[in-house]
């Protein structure tokens, strides 16, 4: 892992906050709504500028970001009934003012995709019959017991054939769950041999069938180039919603099997570490990079919890409910609570993720 390939995540990193901070700042700024300060990063200042209105700032630490509101500064001297302050608009402008960051995570994912798409080619795939098994889980899983290994081509399944094509990844895997503690025959390409294995998927805590491998499609992966604009702009939006689906998924089973899915939640360190190794890989990686964490800010950003922007559209939803707004006091508490709580789950990711980097684990050998 580079160092320039770890400087180009933190780029694109600091970048995905500039797009989403822009966001809230346009969105006020658009409406009249005062804004006195717009900056990058915490802790110290490396760079700023005084605007007519806005302060803008360049701060130590890029991994955040804040766009301030005089509503909140002690020292603003505008008086506290203008209409222009934000606390002071109705709740359609402010909810407005919340929402725009995730808004801009979510355009700039799509247009980095027009980017990827229009420039490099569509992702497609040249399948080939069966699926592949990259690896499997463990010696004991039941597809090692039965003689399978990895780099194996799984051709069938109880004379199911496996077609080329994307559908054959699905179908294998239902065969598999839906066969728990009852044999199934697979039929396997090694080299040049075929082979037959019995194997008995073992049942997991659902009741599904699962035999331990990683299964995988069967082919090579290729950028197909178009002039069609159109198509460009469709399959940009089918990854879009892809990706998205999948992102919002993946945080409901953090919720329904915390358990299970913790351990693969990372923090700032994880996630610089994991766009290095894609940046040291091929530097277009970054873009697919870019997109899924932009994609991800979005879905985070709109969590109703404190502290995040779902957590000051909860309060406006409350407020459009009751007729009036939340008391300042409760707001403020639940803000201060909130905030604690996910710096002191940054701090405790960022602990964790260090100490699994390469170069940290040599150092206590």
């Amino acid at each position: 892992m580079s160092v320039l390939s770890v400087l180009a995540t933190i780029a694109v990193l600091a970048l995905l906050i500039v797009v989403h901070e822009s966001g809230h700042f346009l969105a006020a700024r658009l409406q009249g709504i005062y804004v006195n300060r717009f900056s990058v990063g915490f802790g110290p200042v490396i760079w700023k500028y005084q605007g007519a209105q806005t302060e803008y700032a360049l701060r130590g630490f890029p991994l955040g970001g804040y766009v301030g509101f005089p509503d909140d500064d002690p020292e603003s001297t505008i008086p506290s009934n203008d209409p222009n302050l934000l606390r002071n608009r109705p709740v359609l402008d402010r909810a407005i003012v919340i929402s725009a960051g995730v808004i801009a995570n979510l355009i700039f994912a799509y247009l980095v995709l027009v980017l990827q798409f229009g420039v490099m080619g569509i992702p497609d795939f040249n399948y080939r019959p069966g699926v592949v098994v990259p690896q499997i889980v463990s010696p004991t899983a039941p597809a090692a017991q039965a003689g399978i290994k990895a780099g194996d081509i799984i051709l069938s399944v109880d004379n199911l054939t496996l077609p080329a094509s994307e559908q054959a990844r699905p179908d294998l895997m239902r065969a598999i769950e839906s066969h728990a503690s009852q044999p199934i025959q697979l039929t396997v390409q090694r080299d040049t041999q075929t082979l037959t294995f019995q194997v008995t998927p073992s049942a997991d805590a659902s009741g599904k069938g699962r035999i331990g491998v990683q299964l995988a499609p069967n082919g090579t992966p290729f950028q197909r180039r178009t002039a069609n604009p159109i198509e460009v702009l469709g399959e940009s939006a089918n990854r879009f919603q892809s990706i998205v689906g999948q992102t919002v998924q993946g945080y409901a089973q953090l919720v329904t099997n915390f358990k299970q899915t913790v351990s693969q939640v990372s923090g700032p360190v994880g996630i610089v570490q994991q766009g290095a190794k894609f940046a040291q890989a091929d530097l277009s990686n970054l873009l697919v990079f870019a997109v899924i964490i932009s994609i991800n800010l979005a879905v985070i950003n709109l969590l109703p919890l404190p502290a995040l922007d779902g957590g000051q559209l909860a309060f406006l939803l409350i407020e459009g409910i009751r007729g009036k707004p939340i008391p300042t006091k409760i707001q403020d508490g639940v803000m201060q609570t909130g905030l604690v709580l996910l710096l002191g789950l940054g701090i405790l990711l960022i602990v964790r993720d260090t100490i699994q980097l390469e170069w940290v684990q040599k150092l206590f050998q």
